[in-house]
């Protein structure tokens, strides 16, 4: 299955590209605004140097509804206090349910113990408006913070329409977060009620959370209601919460939903960045955000009322809140809650054949794990209502791309996204107009300035660089709470590039105007002047059948030595021989260079990871340097907190004091 980075894979057909929600636009483009752009790359250009124009045709075409005109586009062309569209007043969740239409589903819903379920339009609405009308009820008014401890079931979306209808801000954490993370999270936004569970099964074993829910409860004096829906067991005992409410008792509650009108830049949820070595970042975004929504479901995805789109995420990552937004096209969503591992890796793919799905989001751990176990969904399920196969989270190798057209479909579009929990938006993606190149992003974002730039500051094409924007667009972050002068959200983004964002990735813009990631540009790779990213390593040592996942640590430059190992977990019963390392370097040296080849390979149990299901990187290095765990990484936002313990002990080793003597 060997294929060549930029090989070209896939191209869309001429009936493929005419029926596309972005050949539309274009054409009215032409109509209303006599614009005539022959190509994507074309369109992108015209985006970003007319962003005024770009940005208020966006608006057009989607009808955005405001109950007031807006005075200007942008008041101010600046980073970060750019002012979009002042003087409008709308609600996010109003554009969601403008697509009410009766007997069409909204939400399709299963997990590991529950069947198929389906929720419609018509009944989302009328939920949505016993829970605003409950909220109302109890005092919640615009601006207050309503957060909740749920999985990825709707229920949560109802919870998240409900608040946001009545301009309240919304904040969501997952279940399998511990008690530590989620304070992190939830205590420096001080909310005012919480949407909690009892419990949720994962991996086929239940999970009683109860004494957790109890605990934040109790350390958040800020919270005056919470809302359980039993989830794990249907009659949980919760009298430990005196502000217990049942989501039974108020789902049935008559009323009418009407929406509050609030300004572009109002708060509509509080996101926030890892936290591996700190509080977490409470990041805002406004209901503005529905522009971006918008262009990217629609003109970048391709996603219509037509489709039925699924991701598998949790409600602890961005992708959750990109499925909610999928919805302001009338598209349906699929809600999967449980492993995509159990009771096997087909899971999914079976969930894909039931709902007739169109669109398929994952990430690439989850295409990687395929890869090993040899499944072929492809000759297996029914998949032949699927148009897209769309993957985010880290770079995804060539072999990954090969393996969806081998495996999955050969005529499905791959739609890789990489932006972050910064923006909830894409910064380059895929594309209805262009063709598909192995271990390549096809283009840049409509309405997204984005550049690769080197150590100068200067765009480069062809080489590796860092991932910057240079201009301002609408869901960029309003700012960060309790961040009253801005200070972290400028050290977070503007220090290295004054005026411009460095949103922290190693980027390469090919000759093409497609995109290859590199990883974090923090964890570069520099091994005698040769510069690379750590996803070049982890493709290459990855696609090694005996090695399940990896970790590499560049620590050039910081010790006395030149120095750079390699941790693998390996698979079964496997050791970690002199023969499976040449294996592995001998690997690195073909599709990488001879320059990459570590100093040293080490076996581990587990890469530590954050809660999302990054690699720690950075803080393992930090651990190496001889940093405490306290001031390297924050555990509570880890997935597998005991993982980090091999790395206290590897700090202390001879081998890596020998490297630094």
């Amino acid at each position: 299955m060997t294929v060549k980075e930029g090989e070209l894979l896939w191209s869309p057909s001429n009936k493929e590209i005419e029926g596309a929600a972005i050949t539309d636009y274009k054409k009215w483009l032409r109509m209303n605004k006599n614009i005539t752009l022959k190509t994507y790359e074309d369109l992108w250009k015209w985006s970003v140097d007319n962003m005024e124009e770009f940005w208020e045709t966006i608006w057009d075409y989607y009808q955005v509804k405001s109950y007031t005109p807006y005075e200007s586009v942008l008041k101010k062309e600046i980073m970060p206090g750019a002012d979009w569209f002042s003087g409008s007043t709308l609600n996010y969740a109003e554009h969601i349910l403008r697509n009410v239409k009766k007997d069409k589903t909204a939400i399709f819903y299963t997990s590991e113990n529950q069947p198929l379920s389906e929720l419609s339009w018509t009944e989302l609405l009328d939920k949505t408006a016993s829970i605003a009308a409950y909220l109302k009820s109890i005092g919640v008014k615009k601006g207050d913070r309503v957060v909740a401890y749920m999985p990825n079931i709707p229920e949560t979306i109802i919870a998240f329409l409900a608040t946001v209808s009545i301009g309240a801000i919304w904040s969501s954490c997952a279940p399998e977060f511990g008690v530590g993370s989620t304070l992190g999270r939830f205590k420096q936004i001080e909310p005012k009620v919480l949407f909690t569970v009892d419990g949720y099964r994962y991996n086929g074993k239940p999970f009683n959370r109860i004494e957790t829910v109890s605990k934040l409860v109790e350390n958040l004096p800020s919270v005056e209601k919470v809302v359980v829906v039993p989830y794990l067991n249907q009659d949980p005992d919760m009298s430990g919460i005196e502000q217990r409410t049942f989501w039974k008792e108020i789902i049935g509650l008559p009323a009418k939903l009407t929406f509050e009108r609030v300004p572009f830049d109002h708060p509509l949820w509080i996101l926030y960045s890892s936290g591996t070595t700190g509080l977490p970042k409470p990041i805002v975004q406004g209901h503005g955000g529905i522009l971006l929504s918008l262009l990217s479901v629609n003109l970048q995805s391709n996603i219509t009322s037509n489709d039925r789109f699924f991701w598998y995420t949790t409600t602890g990552w961005v992708m959750w809140n990109s499925v909610v937004g999928a919805m302001v096209t009338g598209a349906s969503v699929v809600l999967y809650d449980g492993s995509p591992s159990y009771p096997d890796h087909g899971v999914l793919f079976r969930l894909a054949e039931k709902t007739k799905m169109t669109i398929f989001g994952t990430s690439p751990s989850h295409i990687l794990n395929c890869m090993k176990v040899g499944i072929k969904p492809g000759e297996t399920y029914d998949l032949s209502n699927l148009n897209t196969f769309a993957y985010t989270g880290a770079p995804l190798s060539p072999e990954g791309f090969k393996w969806v057209y081998d495996y999955v479909k050969k005529r499905v579009r791959i739609a890789p996204i990489s932006g972050g929990t910064d923006i909830a938006a894409g910064i380059v993606a895929g594309n209805s107009l262009s063709p598909i190149h192995a271990g390549e992003i096809p283009s840049r974002c409509l309405g997204v300035s984005v550049y690769s730039y080197d150590d100068n500051g200067k765009p480069v094409t062809g080489e590796i660089g860092e991932m910057v924007i240079t201009k301002p667009f609408p869901s960029m972050p309003l700012y960060f709470w309790n961040d009253p002068d801005d200070k972290r959200y400028k050290e977070s983004y503007f220090d290295y590039f004054p005026g411009v964002w460095r949103h922290g990735d190693l980027l390469k813009i090919t000759e093409r105007g497609s995109a290859v990631i590199y990883g974090r540009s923090d964890a570069t790779i520099n091994r005698m002047g040769v510069r690379s990213g750590s996803s070049e390593i982890y493709n290459a040592v990855e696609s090694v059948p005996e090695v399940l996942d990896s970790l590499v640590v560049d620590l050039s430059g910081y010790l006395h030595q030149a120095y750079m190992p390699l941790f693998v977990v390996l698979s079964g019963e496997v050791d970690l021989t002199d023969k499976l390392k040449k294996k592995i370097n001998m690997k690195i040296k073909e599709e990488v260079s001879p320059r990459h080849i570590p100093d040293d390979i080490f076996a581990i149990k587990e890469v530590p990871r954050t809660l999302t299901g990054k690699k720690m990187e950075i803080p393992v290095r930090k651990i190496l340097l001889g940093i405490s765990v306290e001031k390297a990484a924050s555990v509570d936002a880890m997935s597998n907190p005991d993982s980090i313990n091999y790395f206290v002990r590897f700090a202390q080793s001879d081998k890596l004091r020998s490297n630094n003597s």
